[in-house]
């Protein structure tokens, strides 16, 4: 039978499957029922008689982003986790604490300057009903409840993770635990006595176990943060690889480089203080690597059929932007900014606080520069 060690860490590919299926499945099946010349006819139709219109190509541009997108988020995720090796990044030195904010800062702007402006133009959109789109504000509505639906989820996993492990109760299990090999600065406590002239670092009980809560609140926000990311990644993709328009294209491929890549050492950031084992971090940077590809390959495959002005595609995409900024807004200001603002390494540090306030003021200030174009 599976244990809830086990299921936990599989929920977040399950549920990023799920979502892509929806949003591929829905979104085009729905937008084809629409008449021909629904609100203005096609998403490209205005820039039709002008140079942005060129199918061939915006083809060969898609074709470009598609490895260009996927190398630059392997390359931001896998970042963090390949620290250890070097000694000014490792999880336990300033400059990772600063590099980190810069991530949180970026995370923090796509979905206040990217995604929630996104889903208030999709849902106000003049192809929609004016009863009742234009009369209740449903994508601040639904962020607001995606934000406290995200942090039921995180109070929720952590209770049961926390009820399903059992409390270290032997000299043994707390010598095993203590000599596991992480820093204090991923939240954990490691005593450096020797004990019995083995070498060993031994812990204190409750030491202990704020270790395992901590490591255990460190997988969930892994979790709930890899969820809101794909969400929002294939929409975005979708819309590029639908899209005609080189005038918009171009310039999109170049942000979302920059937003994949900062956006995964973020995410990488928070994977590597979740101490997961080498398969369960595959999984997570097979994911955020391949979503916004694969919304771009799925966008160019359906050219013909999916138009992003159809009520049905308005409405879809509009209600998964604001969801998906209601969750990323939670996750980075809580989560990611709060929690290492008020923790004990940026607290003793009013110097590496400052230049980490820094840090996310330079992240988001890029990715807000990038809502020109993106």
């Amino acid at each position: 039978m599976a244990t809830p060690r086990t299921l936990v860490p599989i929920l977040p590919p399950v549920a990023a499957l799920l979502l892509l299926l929806v949003a591929a499945s829905s979104i085009p099946l729905l937008a084809a029922a629409q008449p021909a010349d629904a609100c203005g006819g096609a998403p490209d139709q205005a820039a039709a008689d002008g140079a942005c219109h060129d199918v061939p190509r915006a083809l060969r541009l898609k074709l470009i982003a598609i490895p260009t997108i996927l190398v630059s988020s392997v390359v931001g995720v896998c970042l963090p986790l390949l620290s250890r090796s070097v000694p000014a990044l490792r999880p336990d030195g300033g400059l990772f604490a600063v590099v980190k904010a810069f991530a949180s800062g970026v995370i923090l702007a796509t979905g206040y300057m990217h995604v929630l402006p996104d889903a208030f133009n999709n849902l106000t959109s003049p192809c929609l009903p004016r009863k009742p789109w234009s009369e209740f504000p449903f994508a601040a509505f639904v962020a607001m409840l995606a934000a406290v639906s995200t942090l039921m989820a995180d109070s929720l996993m952590l209770t049961y993770y926390n009820h399903s492990k059992p409390r270290p109760s032997s000299g043994g299990d707390v010598a095993a635990v203590a000599d596991h090999g992480e820093s204090p600065d991923q939240g954990h406590w490691h005593g450096h006595g020797h004990g019995h002239g083995h070498g060993m670092a031994v812990a204190k009980p409750d030491d202990v176990e704020a270790t395992q809560v901590q490591l255990r609140r460190n997988r969930v926000v892994v979790q709930v943060l890899e969820i809101g990311i794909v969400v929002h990644s294939v929409v975005i993709g979708l819309g590029m690889g639908a899209s005609q328009n080189v005038c918009t294209i171009w310039p999109l491929v170049a942000a979302m480089c920059f937003h994949q890549m900062f956006e995964g050492m973020g995410l990488g950031g928070c994977i590597l203080q979740a101490e997961y084992g080498r398969r369960m971090r595959s999984v997570l940077v097979f994911f955020f690597s391949t979503t916004t590809p694969f919304g771009i390959a799925l966008g160019l495959a359906l050219t013909r059929v999916y138009r992003d002005n159809s009520p049905t595609a308005l409405i879809v995409v509009g209600l998964l932007n604001a969801a998906s900024a209601g969750l990323l807004h939670y996750m980075a200001l809580v989560e990611l900014l709060a929690a290492d603002f008020m923790g004990p390494k940026l607290q003793g540090n009013v110097r590496l606080q400052l230049a980490a306030f820094l840090a996310v003021l330079l992240g988001a200030g890029g990715m807000s520069v990038m809502a020109k174009w993106a």
